[in-house]
Formats: structure tokens, C-alpha cells, sequence
């Protein structure tokens, strides 16, 4: 079954730090690190053959580079000059995978039916097949001004999170209570001019509400999963979620362990301890679904390899290829092929249809 992730930092893999040639296997990039030291290292997840090997031909790769004071230096920089340096370092190596047939950018709705096409030729072997990816920034903090952000589209970039954690630029992480930063409307504003995705991931509870105000076009949450389940403003509460389904939007389930299940604390709580299974992802799901009162909402956001490894998933998840699982589970739950289909890959299509037709 195809499968479209909304949300993977490919690019901070590739760089970053972490300096992961993602051509390799999974296997083969934990051998690389054995004996390295720092989180997610020798216990990565995400490659391009394991995405082959689960159909997971499409999805959204984020370029990443903050100004957010006072938070770890993983794509995090002094100034934004330094971080739109980042981005584009991470946009050359896109670029690079790109002229290798690695990856396929995705730019507009012909593009994006090809790409499904493409997928679903059984004719064509899948490990032949570029990944097709739809370019976003999480964190607005590279756009030097939004006079630049015609200049970013122009390179491709479809959609944003205005915010990533802390005191960003344009607005507040959903970390740190406030509205929209003072360029944040104008931000919104030129988005919406230029048919650019919003992406509320991360927003504190005060930028999301103002920012679905201003912001008038096509909204997605890449990664987020319920505050019903886990009481952690990083989640959406019942009510944003039932704001976001009025917008049409879909919300892609994320795999961060913390995000998941309540009480785990991130460098502590190991996969084991908690007990946490794939599965559980299922029970944001529906709870998403309930709310709607249909299954149309929900997609795939899986976040793997978003600065942590296996010590931080389910303690049944290998590697990004056991995503591919999630069809099964839904199944034993009573959802209908369609349904499914539609939560593995058809809702955030149909949603890039509407938005791009």
C-alpha cells in the first residue's frame, strides 16, 4: 500500500550533525556509528531503501535551521543569516540526491499525480524508483525577511511551520506561551499570496489561533498528535483539532515516543520500560477520527529520525519500513480498505489536490 510520510528532516540526517549518507541501509548507517557517542546515534530508523521497501514513494522533507535562543545547537544558528545558509546547504543536497535519481521534487499537481503513478506501477521494481518529495521548512526562522519568501518558492519550498521550539522569529513554539511575532502576519499574509501549505505544527496554543485567523488558505498539522491522550501543550487539544477539521485539514500521527504515550521523559523512559507498541499510534488516530466523525483527517507524520533513534519509538519499531504495519492494525480496529488507504497516503493527497488544483 502506497504510503505518504508528511514529515521527515531528511536533509538534518544528511547533514546536520549527523552526517548520515541515507543511499545506505539502515543497518549499514548503525554499523557507521557504532561506538559514537550523542542521541539517535548506531539506532537511527530512516533510509531511502527501507521508504522503498514499505512503498513509501512520497512525502514531505523539511529543510531546518532556527535562531531559537538558548536551545540544543542542532539546527539551531546566531543569526538568520546563518541559518538561511543552512537551508540552502540542505536545499544543494536535495538537489544533489535529485541528479543521482535518488529523489524526485515535487512542485504542483501534475507533478504530484506522476508521482503517484509512478508508485503504484506494479511494472517498475520499487527499489528503481525515486522518492518523491514535497520541499518544507520547519521553523521560519531562515526567511530573512517575507520579501524573501517568493525567492524560497521559487526554489521549490511548498509549505511552512512559522515556529519550531522557543522564541522563534515570526511566532511562538509551542513551548513558550505568546502570539505572533511582529513580521508573523505579514509572513502568513505573503504565504497565502503565493499558495504556500501552513503547517501549525509546533505553534504555542496563542500563534495557532491567530495564525488560522490571518491565514486563509490550506493548513496541515505535519506531526502532532492529541492532548486528550498525552496532556502536553506540544499536542493538539479536542478543540484545536475540531478547528483544524472545519479548515479541512489533516493531521499526520508522529512516532516520538514522548508524543505518544503521557509521562515519558525524553533521556530517561526507555522504549521497554513504558511497554509503548506501534499500535498505540492508532489510538490518536482514532481519537482524530472521532471528532470528525469520519476517517478523512488523519495521515502519516511519522517525525522518525527528527534528532533521536530507536531509544525513543516504539520498542516494536525497527525501522521506518514497520510503518507500513499501521494498515494492518487500523484493519483489526474495523476501518475499511478505503478508510485506510485513505490514512496511509489518500488523505494528504487529496488535500495537495485541493490545495494545488
Amino acid at each position: 500500500m502506497l504510503i505518504f510520510d508528511a514529515h521527515l528532516d531528511l536533509s538534518l540526517n544528511a547533514l546536520g550533525g549527523f552526517n548520515r549518507d541515507l543511499r545506505l541501509s539502515v543497518p549499514e548507517i548503525r554499523l557507521r556509528e557504532q561506538g559514537m557517542t550523542g542521541k539517535g546515534r548506531a539506532c537511527g530508523t530512516t533510509a531511502f531503501p527501507e521508504m522503498r521497501r514499505c512503498k513509501m514513494g512520497l512525502c514531505v522533507a523539511t529543510q531546518l535551521a532556527g535562531c531559537m535562543p538558548g536551545v540544543s545547537p542542532i539546527a539551531n544558528w546566531m543569526s538568520p543569516h546563518q541559518a538561511y545558509a543552512e537551508t540552502q546547504g540542505q536545499l544543494a543536497w536535495y538537489r544533489a540526491m535529485e541528479e543521482e535519481g535518488q529523489l524526485r521534487q515535487i512542485l504542483n499537481l501534475k507533478q504530484l499525480e506522476a508521482a503517484v503513478t509512478l508508485w503504484t506501477d506494479e511494472s517498475i521494481a520499487d527499489e528503481t524508483k525515486p522518492i518523491c518529495y514535497i520541499l518544507s521548512l520547519e521553523g521560519a526562522d531562515s526567511i530573512l525577511t517575507p520579501a524573501h519568501l517568493e525567492r524560497a518558492w521559487q526554489q521549490g519550498l511548498r509549505a511552512i511551520g512559522p515556529a519550531h521550539y522557543g522564541v522563534c522569529r515570526y511566532a511562538m513554539g509551542h513551548d513558550t506561551p505568546g502570539g505572533l511575532r511582529p513580521q508573523g502576519r505579514e509572513l502568513l499574509r505573503e504565504m497565502d499570496r503565493l499558495g504556500m501549505i501552513l503547517d501549525v505544527t509546533h505553534l504555542s496554543d496563542e500563534s495557532f489561533w491567530e495564525a488560522l485567523e490571518v491565514f486563509q488558505g490550506t493548513v496541515w498539522a505535519s506531526h502532532s498528535n492529541c492532548r486528550a491522550l498525552v496532556p502536553d501543550v506540544r499536542q493538539f487539544s479536542d478543540d484545536q483539532i475540531k478547528a483544524l477539521i472545519e479548515r479541512g485539514a489533516v493531521l499526520g500521527a508522529a512516532l516520538d515516543a514522548w508524543m505518544m504515550i503521557p509521562g515519558w521523559v525524553r533521556g530517561s523512559t526507555t522504549p521497554q520500560q513504558s511497554g509503548l507498541m506501534l499500535e498505540v499510534i492508532c489510538d490518536h488516530m482514532d481519537h482524530i477520527c472521532q471528532l470528525a466523525g469520519n476517517a478523512r483527517h488523519v495521515g502519516i507524520g511519522t517525525d522518525l529520525d527528527g534528532g533521536y533513534g530507536t531509544e525513543q519509538t516504539p520498542q516494536d519499531l525497527d525501522t521506518i519500513a514497520d510503518v507500513a504495519r499501521i494498515a494492518g492494525m487500523l484493519e483489526k480496529r474495523g476501518y475499511s480498505q478505503t478508510d485506510i488507504e485513505g490514512v496511509m497516503s489518500g488523505n494528504f493527497l487529496n488535500l495537495l489536490r485541493r490545495a494545488w488544483a
